[in-house]
């Protein structure tokens, strides 16, 4: 009597395994036709949109979509069957950690996708991307042992403890290097200054960038020399930018006349010589129109800016050069005087 009892209940047993297997075999399919039917509607939708960072979004979230789907229904026909006591537990502490997972790895495909999406209009984005795609598998294989660990009862508890205190002391050491890497991560992402630009430093360093690392950021000066400076460093540094928002910019040259000058021909003539060096000079913006502006009584001379146009910043030095010499030619003949400081001293009768 025993003997069929326990046959009896082996063949029970097995068959609610079996039907377990078989429930779980029909909800993934049921899940794969959900996905495929939800992700259908989804991507007539995004089809019909000019930004392409749906489609990648719509793509990376079919996987995490579908095994959120198995889960769910194993942890559900799990309970639902009544499986064994002492396999009910480790049914709904996979569920758990499944879930974390899946959000662990949606989160860091998401972010790597972003950041690829970036790189099409930011091509200096793609300079961290080999970085971040391997911190974000170690970061998911991590993840993943540490799960499994959980899962047949290991206790991560000491793993996690000291994988914080090694984190907090390599943060301490490498403090520097983590500003530099964040620094340059924000120059890259905000793009304050990007690759090509004139830029000028708060300290009076100015030059072109030739490049934008993880470390630091070079710049070629004029001279030709390259000067090395630490992304954190230059993030706090105050920056002028000349390329932005675009690279023509005004030339401001500071002229004086005496005080016995006609300032209406003056002015005149001024501007006659901006337009004819604006013409000839390379560099110069030839459809700008000079002007100038009297702005001082000065101790021996009316004083006024002359406003010109050049195309980039390093054209300044050759459009005031020819200017200076046309307009310095052109007040000799036309009987303009420049003045010059001229002291009288008085001497009083003893």
């Amino acid at each position: 009597m025993d003997a069929i009892i326990g046959k009896v209940v082996f063949v029970m047993t097995n068959q609610r395994y079996l039907f377990v297997l078989g429930s779980l075999l029909i909800w993934t399919v049921c899940s794969w036709i959900i996905e495929t039917m939800v992700f259908a509607v989804i991507g007539r939708f995004v089809a019909g949109t000019t930004n392409r960072l749906d489609d990648t979004l719509a793509r990376e979230s079919k996987l995490p979509f579908f095994l959120g789907l198995v889960i769910a229904g194993f942890s559900v026909i799990g309970n639902l069957v009544g499986l064994p006591p002492r396999l009910l537990p480790y049914v709904n502490r996979f569920s758990q950690l499944a879930v974390i997972f899946l959000l662990i790895y949606a989160v860091i495909r998401f972010l790597y996708n972003f950041l690829v999406f970036g790189g099409q209009k930011n091509s200096d984005l793609n300079k961290i991307l080999p970085s971040f795609s391997r911190l974000a598998n170690l970061a998911i294989w991590g993840a993943a042992i540490l799960l499994a660990l959980d899962l047949f009862g290991i206790s991560i508890t000491p793993v996690l403890a000291s994988l914080g205190i090694a984190a907090l002391a390599l943060s301490l050491a490498l403090q520097d290097t983590l500003a530099n890497f964040f620094s340059g991560l924000y120059i890259l992402v905000s793009r304050p200054i990007r690759m090509g630009d004139y830029v000028e430093l708060e300290n009076g360093l100015k030059g072109y960038v030739l490049a934008i690392g993880w470390r630091e950021t070079r710049i070629r000066t004029l001279p030709n020399n390259t000067v090395v400076i630490p992304n954190n460093k230059l993030a706090q540094s105050i920056v002028i930018n000349y390329y932005l928002p675009e690279k023509e910019m005004a030339c401001l040259v500071q002229v004086g006349v005496s005080y016995g000058s006609d300032l209406e021909k003056v002015e005149r003539v001024t501007c006659e010589v901006g337009k004819e060096v604006l013409s000839r000079v390379s560099g110069a913006v030839n459809a700008f129109d000079p002007f100038i502006r009297y702005h001082t009584f000065a101790d021996f001379s009316v004083n006024f800016t002359v406003i010109l146009r050049i195309n980039e910043f390093v054209d300044q030095y050759l459009v005031t050069h020819e200017f200076i010499k046309a307009l310095h030619k052109r007040y000799k003949a036309e009987g303009i005087e420049i003045p010059f400081p001229i002291r009288t001293v008085q001497m009083k009768n003893s």
